[in-house]
């Protein structure tokens, strides 16, 4: 078993200054991995993967993705997929039927065991889907147990949450239901070896429940990983190691419209250092399933600043997501509940792009997920829509120069030595940074030392 990170106390020494004006420093119980440190996610849509939409094709895809770097597949649900109420012709991958089944459609048990074996032979581990919230409207616990549901006081029927018309809410306040689904979440660990769960709409269900899970998780797998589909600080205090950052992906595309600048990102991170735990780490993404399907692809949102943000997720404090297609410049919505196909003879350059990005954080420790000290804004001499990061461990420094406007900027750095060498990170060229630099239109630069 690998060595976990959690030293809490030298995480107290050593916070950045910027965390020390917090009227009061909040550090998380929870313990993480060290395989994490500088990996990547990847989130895995089976049904759209492949012509096939099953496990086994999507196996032939496992060594692309070790050699692109990515390190942790996330999988989209893997259950069977409710028929009641169904929206489209395949349904929602969130209305699950039975959480100890596969979906026929992609396989059964020994197939995904399959992938995950292999996976792990790669070095890459697997996390899972997990719909904690709800279930479909013809769940076998609707069939068996309707009493472990919130009903509708008027029509004695399933509550469902939300819009979703076609699942039904879980009742958190019935004991044998939490215990069967801790039972269920048990089971995918013991039979398939998961290591870990991005659970859906997390911040719906019960923090008491989720830190009582994963302390009886832990009890099989120390290692698991937990990424919280929301972001709330309570959560992140003795559940879960991960938070989705919806609020900086939303500022990202805000920059993109012309809504936020520079000055909007200072203001979310002075906002984070006073609400979230500082040893918890945030997941960056520029796109995901919901927001590709529902929102549109990161061309479409972020126009010219695509390639910037994508950037910009791979040196900010924290974990960066890819989406499947991404890493070949996929640019078109996936359709949500029927099939459609991802075209995989895409773009070369974004793969060479994602891969040069991934190869940044795997050498520069200064980079890793568990680094939750050493980073800071630095000062610049030009205006509020330039942004600029230094992260830091020991003599391994990342700069990161970001520009948010429309035209080339000059600038400086002012709190840089002269003659500190640092590599170009598109160029491989070393300089000197207390020099002027040229960031383009939308542009960013990365060096490295």
């Amino acid at each position: 078993m690998k060595k976990l990170i959690v030293s809490l106390l030298i995480v107290a020494s050593i916070i950045p200054l910027s965390c020390r004006t917090a009227k009061k420093l909040i550090i998380s119980e929870v313990e993480h991995p060290e395989w994490i440190s500088d990996a990547v996610i990847y989130e895995v849509n089976t049904r759209q993967y492949t012509k096939e939409g099953t496990f086994n094709a999507f196996y032939d895809h496992l060594p692309r993705l070790k050699e692109l770097g990515v390190e942790i597949l996330w999988f989209m649900p893997i259950h069977p997929i409710g028929e009641k109420d169904r929206k489209g012709s395949l349904g929602s991958y969130y209305s699950i039927k039975d959480y100890k089944e596969v979906n026929p459609e992609f396989g059964n048990l020994d197939d995904f065991k399959r992938v995950v074996d292999k996976a792990h032979e790669l070095g890459m581990k697997v996390i899972l889907d997990w719909v904690a919230n709800h279930t479909s409207r013809d769940a076998e616990w609707l069939k068996t147990n309707p009493e472990w549901y919130v009903m509708d006081s008027v029509t004695n029927s399933p509550v469902a949450p939300f819009d979703w018309s076609d699942v039904a809410k879980l009742d958190f306040n019935n004991k044998e239901m939490r215990a069967s689904m801790l039972d269920a979440m048990k089971f995918w660990i013991n039979e398939a070896d998961i290591d870990g769960f991005r659970c859906d709409v997390a911040s719906e269900v019960p923090i008491d429940f989720w830190e009582s899970a994963v302390k009886e998780i832990k009890t099989i797998k120390r290692d698991i990983l937990m990424l919280a589909e929301a972001e709330e600080p309570g959560l992140q205090k003795r559940a879960f190691n991960m938070y989705y950052g919806w609020r900086f992906h939303h500022i990202m595309n805000g920059i993109a419209s012309g809504k936020y600048n520079a000055d909007t990102i200072r203001a979310y991170y002075k906002r984070v250092h006073t609400r979230f735990p500082i040893n918890t780490i945030a997941m960056h993404f520029t796109s995901n399933h919901d927001e590709n399907s529902w929102n549109g692809t990161e061309f479409e949102r972020l126009k010219d600043h695509s390639e910037q943000m994508a950037a910009l997720t791979f040196i900010l404090p924290g974990i960066p997501l890819i989406y499947n297609g991404q890493e070949i410049g996929f640019n078109r919505r996936l359709e949500f509940f029927k099939k459609d196909l991802i075209d995989w003879t895409g773009n070369e350059y974004f793969t060479d792009f994602y891969k040069s990005l991934i190869k940044l954080k795997k050498e520069n420790t200064a980079l890793s997920s568990l680094n939750f000290e050493g980073y800071r804004e630095l000062e610049t001499s030009s205006n509020s829509n330039i942004y600029a990061i230094e992260r830091f461990a020991g003599d391994n420094i990342v700069i990161g120069i970001f520009n948010f406007n429309s035209e080339s900027v000059e600038i400086r750095l002012k709190s840089i030595p002269k003659d500190l060498k640092f590599t170009d990170f598109k160029t491989g060229i070393e300089r000197d940074l207390s020099e002027s630099i040229i960031v383009e239109p939308y542009g960013y630069m990365i060096y490295f030392k």
